[in-house]
């Protein structure tokens, strides 16, 4: 397991806000409707409960 220093968290951390808000909106905007696609549309509306029921209803039958 790797330890990080309280220190060079708070600088990782603090990289990731400047670059964000550094970009440009139009990028900001762009990043945030991509990574909301990912996620299909029954995990999004129903978060695990299909899956649970998939693996359930394979181990089953």
């Amino acid at each position: 397991m790797v330890r990080i220093s309280g220190n060079d968290y708070i600088k990782f951390i603090t990289q990731q806000v400047v670059s964000y808000m550094d970009s440009p909106k139009e990028e900001r905007i762009k990043r945030k409707t991509k990574n909301r696609n990912k996620a299909g549309v029954s995990s999004r509306w129903f978060g695990v409960l299909p899956l649970a029921i998939r693996l359930f209803m394979k181990k089953s039958g």
